[in-house]
C-alpha cells in the first residue's frame, strides 16, 4: 500500500513538474489570432466571445497599430504572472504566457494588430494548452486587458 501511495506522489509531482517545465514553441502558440468575424467598433469587452478552451475578441480602435499594441503589451506585463512569449508591438503580433497562481498551468494570448480605414483592427485569441475547461479564465483577462485599453 506504502508503494502505491508513494509512487502515485512520485507521478503527481512528475505531472506538475512537467507542466511547469513544459517548453512553449512560440511556432505553436505564436499564431494569428484572426477571426473570420467583423470588427466591433469601440467597446472591445463587449466583443469578446467565449470559445472552446478560451475566449475570441475582434474590434476597432482609433490609434496605430504599434501603438494599439504598445498599450496592451504595458497592460499584460504588468498583470501577475504574465510574460512575452514572441513577437512585438512593431512586428504587430505579440503573444503572452500567462501561468496560474497555484499550479502554474499556463494560458497563451495572442494580439494582432492591422491597419483599417479609420484606425486598428484588434484580433485577440486567448486559450489553455492543458485541459479541457478554462472556466471563463480567459474571457475574464481579456476582458480586464481590454478593460485597461
Amino acid at each position: 500500500m506504502l508503494l502505491i501511495f508513494a509512487f502515485a506522489v512520485v507521478a503527481a509531482v512528475g505531472l506538475l513538474a512537467y507542466i511547469r517545465l513544459a517548453p512553449s514553441d512560440p511556432a505553436v502558440w505564436h499564431v494569428s489570432p484572426v477571426a473570420a468575424t467583423e470588427a466591433r467598433q469601440g467597446d472591445c469587452p463587449a466583443a469578446i466571445k467565449t470559445v472552446s478552451g478560451g475566449a475570441r475578441a475582434s474590434c476597432q480602435l482609433s490609434g496605430t497599430p504599434a501603438e494599439v499594441l504598445s498599450r496592451l503589451d504595458t497592460i499584460a506585463l504588468s498583470g501577475p504572472r504574465t510574460i512575452r512569449l514572441a513577437g512585438s508591438p512593431q512586428s504587430g503580433r505579440i503573444t503572452w504566457i500567462t501561468r496560474s497562481a497555484m499550479l502554474g498551468f499556463p494560458d497563451y494570448t495572442t494580439a494582432e494588430a492591422s491597419p483599417v480605414l479609420g484606425g486598428t483592427r484588434l484580433d485577440i485569441f486567448a486559450r489553455q494548452r492543458f485541459g479541457s475547461q478554462d472556466w471563463g479564465v480567459n474571457a475574464a483577462r481579456v476582458r480586464k486587458w481590454l478593460d485597461g485599453l
